[in-house]
C-alpha cells in the first residue's frame, strides 16, 4: 500500500496507489486475470472478486497482497478474480470517478436475462467470461468501496443465511440486509446465493470510502476473515494483526429505497451514511415536487448517493434489528 498521492483536480484525496495487476493477467484458468488455487483435498470453492467497479481499487490492493503472500488454501479451492479490468486500465488518480465502468455498471448484470441477452457491451462480455467461475463457487466475497460513510458495511442480501454468514465474517462492519437495486442484479444476489437452504453464500463488502488507506487495510483484513471462516487457511497463514471481533448484535433491515424519477431530485440536507432520522414523516429529499419522507421512527439512511439520477438508488431506508439466530 502506497503513501498518500494528494488531493486531485476533482477534490478527492487518493491515498493509495493502484497496484500493477499485469503480472496476474495470464492466471491459470484460460480467462485473463482469473486464477484458481486448488488444494487437492475436499472442501468448498471460495472466490474473492476485486474491481467489479474499475475505480474501487482497494479490492485490487487486497488481491495483490494475497498473491504476494503466496496464499494457498489448505482445503478446497480458491479463485482470485479481477473483474472489470478494462475500466481499471482507465483509472487515473487525477480523475478517479471516471473509471467506474466503460459502458455500463457490471454489478447490475448478474441475472440470466442480462447475461444471455444480445447486448455486447464491454462489461457484459467480461461478465460472461466470469460467469462460469461464479456458477462454480460455493462462497463469494465481492470487495468494494463507497462514496459516502466512514464505517464499513457487509451487504448480506435478504436471507437469514446471508446475514449469518456476514456475522461470521465479522470485523467492524455494519451488516445491511437488502434486496439490491431496481436497475439490475448484483453479483452477490446471483442464483443460488439468495436461495434459502443451499450452501452457496455471498457477501458484498463495502470496505470504506474510496481511495483511503484504511479502506485498503479493511479490504485485506476482510479477505483474511472470509478465508478463515471457511477454514481455508492454515493457522500460520493467518496474520497476527487480524484481531478477534465480537459477533454483531444487530443488523439493518432495508425496507424502502428512494429511486428518483426526475432530474430535479435532491436531499433535504447532507447525509453521510448510517444517519438516523428520529421521527417518522421527516422530509429527507425531494423528487421534483414529491416529498420523500421517512416511513418510521429511527430510520437509518444507508449509502446516500452524491449524485441523484433517475432510475438509480439514491438512498436505502432501514431499521435496526437484533439477531435471533445463532451465527454458528
Amino acid at each position: 500500500m502506497s503513501a498518500a498521492q494528494g488531493v486531485n483536480e476533482q477534490g478527492h484525496t487518493v491515498e493509495i496507489a493502484a497496484p500493477d495487476i499485469e503480472p496476474y493477467r495470464e492466471g491459470n484458468t484460460g480467462v485473463p486475470f482469473v486464477a484458481t488455487l486448488d488444494s487437492g483435498t475436499e472442501g468448498p470453492h471460495a472466490l474473492i472478486c476485486a474491481l467489479m467497479h474499475g475505480n474501487e481499487i482497494s479490492g485490487a490492493v487486497a488481491l495483490d497482497h494475497l498473491f504476494r503472500q503466496g496464499i494457498s488454501p489448505q482445503r478446497g479451492r480458491l479463485t482470485l478474480m479481477f473483474a472489470n479490468t478494462a475500466a481499471y486500465g482507465l483509472f487515473d488518480p487525477a480523475k478517479p470517478l471516471a473509471s467506474r465502468y466503460v459502458d455500463e455498471d457490471m454489478n447490475r448484470l448478474w441475472s440470466p436475462e442480462a447475461l444471455d441477452d444480445a447486448n455486447n457491451s464491454v462489461e457484459r462480455r467480461r461478465a460472461r467470461q466470469l460467469r462460469p467461475f461464479i456458477d462454480a463457487a460455493d462462497f463469494v466475497l465481492d470487495l468494494h468501496s463507497m462514496q459516502t460513510g466512514r464505517r464499513p458495511l457487509h451487504l448480506s442480501g435478504p436471507t437469514d443465511k446471508g446475514r449469518v454468514f456476514a456475522r461470521r465474517v465479522g470485523g467492524a462492519a455494519t451488516i445491511v440486509s437488502d434486496v439490491g437495486h431496481a436497475d439490475g442484479t448484483r453479483m452477490r444476489d446471483y442464483g443460488r446465493f439468495n436461495t434459502p437452504g443451499t450452501i452457496q453464500n455471498a457477501l458484498l463488502a463495502e470496505c470504506g470510502p474510496h481511495w483511503e488507506l484504511q479502506t485498503a487495510k479493511t479490504a485485506v483484513s476482510t479477505a483474511y476473515r472470509f478465508l478463515s471462516v471457511l477454514d481455508l487457511l492454515s493457522p500460520d497463514a493467518v496474520p497476527e494483526w487480524l484481531e478477534d471481533s465480537p459477533p454483531a448484535q444487530t443488523w439493518i433491515e432495508i425496507t424502502d429505497r428512494f429511486v428518483p424519477e426526475t432530474r430535479q431530485a435532491s436531499f433535504a440536507r447532507r447525509f453521510d451514511g448510517l444517519d438516523i432520522v428520529a421521527d417518522a414523516g421527516t422530509v429527507i429529499a425531494w423528487d421534483g415536487d414529491r416529498e420523500i419522507r421517512t416511513p418510521y421512527d429511527d430510520c437509518v439512511l444507508v449509502m446516500p448517493a452524491r449524485r441523484l439520477l433517475p432510475g438509480q438508488t439514491a438512498v436505502r431506508l432501514g431499521r435496526h434489528r437484533g439477531f435471533d439466530i445463532d451465527a454458528g
